[in-house]
């Protein structure tokens, strides 16, 4: 667990800092959730598993998210000891940090067996002004991952700026079609205002509100900037983890089960601390309820990317280079499947 702690509050530590502070700061906050990473994904060390639930570290980053997510607005939006390369700096790495940080936290919060663990994480997806993914997620990633009934899961030839309009058109209204339909199936049908996606819509509205009382217009442009390459940040996670990858239809008409080989993997040590073990995402679809820090990855068995997960993300900003080197392996786990 140390590592996990370490990985995931430097960033958090260093933002504040720059934040208050400018002068180094907002530089070692970003190089700490870039190039930091990157060379300590590559030291030695072996893959750990233990049974640790790893809550309390989940709700110290929760702790950690709201404030750092207003230190930014108003550093941003008012900060007269910032300069330019400052903010630009700061706003970069605040993105990294919700994106590839906060959005785990909040992944690993809302599958949580207990109400108020997954209330903090649907409460930091709004804060985000992405409430709606935490039904997208649930209701129809889970369900329909590796089918073309999952928005987020990213079919064979198609490059990452195409795919952010199809998850923009998609995921808010599979959400939130597959959280009325449910309602709908209740025995007693439950009140109109209880539906998530009004509390996902008046949690975007306060934060809003918020980043107004903060900073005035100009916070809430900065905030919904930060939101905006925080969701950035996600999405590539998404199309990263499960490109090209789908599951078979049975003779019944209906998908087979999902498996280990449905979702790509990248357990570089350092990366999947920070991500709390996100990128060790075959055994998450497996057993979602599993605590982050028991997630395993057995590569005979479980497509491995060839480098980490935030590597891949940049080069899945570059579509050729990307098919170039994931379309055959894609088309090799589809074959073994």
């Amino acid at each position: 667990m140390p590592w996990f702690v370490f990985a995931s509050l430097l960033p958090a530590g260093l933002l504040a800092l720059a934040c208050g502070l400018g002068g180094p700061w907002p530089l070692l906050a970003v190089l700490s959730i870039t190039v930091f990473v990157f060379f300590m994904d590559k030291l030695p060390r072996a893959t750990q598993v233990n049974d640790a639930t790893g809550r309390a570290l989940c709700l110290t980053l929760a702790m950690v998210h709201f404030p750092l997510l207003a230190l930014a607005v108003r550093a941003l939006a008012a900060g007269q000891h910032l300069d330019l390369l400052d903010k630009l700096l700061i706003f970069a790495g605040m993105g990294l940090f919700f994106g590839q940080v906060s959005n785990s936290n909040a992944h690993e919060l809302i599958h949580a067996g207990r109400r108020l663990p997954r209330r903090i994480g649907v409460a930091i997806y709004v804060s985000l002004l992405h409430g709606h993914h935490v039904s997208a997620h649930l209701r129809v990633h889970h369900v329909h991952a590796a089918t073309d009934a999952d928005p987020n899961s990213a079919p064979m030839g198609m490059g990452f700026w195409r795919y952010c309009g199809h998850v923009l058109r998609g995921e808010f209204t599979a959400g939130l079609r597959a959280e009325t339909t449910q309602r709908a199936r209740a025995a007693t049908p439950p009140p109109a205002w209880s539906h998530p996606y009004i509390g996902y819509l008046a949690g975007a509205a306060v934060a809003l509100i918020c980043a107004f009382l903060l900073a005035g217009t100009r916070g809430v442009a900065v905030y919904i900037g930060i939101a905006a390459y925080a969701q950035w940040q996600l999405l590539l996670s998404d199309y990263v983890q499960h490109y090209g990858l789908r599951r078979r239809v049975l003779p019944t008409g209906k998908p087979e089960p999902v498996g280990p080989q449905h979702s790509w993997n990248a357990p570089k040590w350092y990366s999947s601390a920070m991500m709390l073990n996100a990128p060790r995402h075959s055994d998450h679809h497996m057993r979602p309820s599993r605590a982050f820090p028991a997630l395993e990855v057995t590569p005979e068995t479980m497509p491995v990317l060839p480098h980490s997960l935030p590597v891949m993300a940049v080069v899945a900003l570059v579509p050729p280079l990307w098919h170039r080197i994931m379309d055959r392996r894609a088309a090799r786990w589809q074959d073994v499947a």
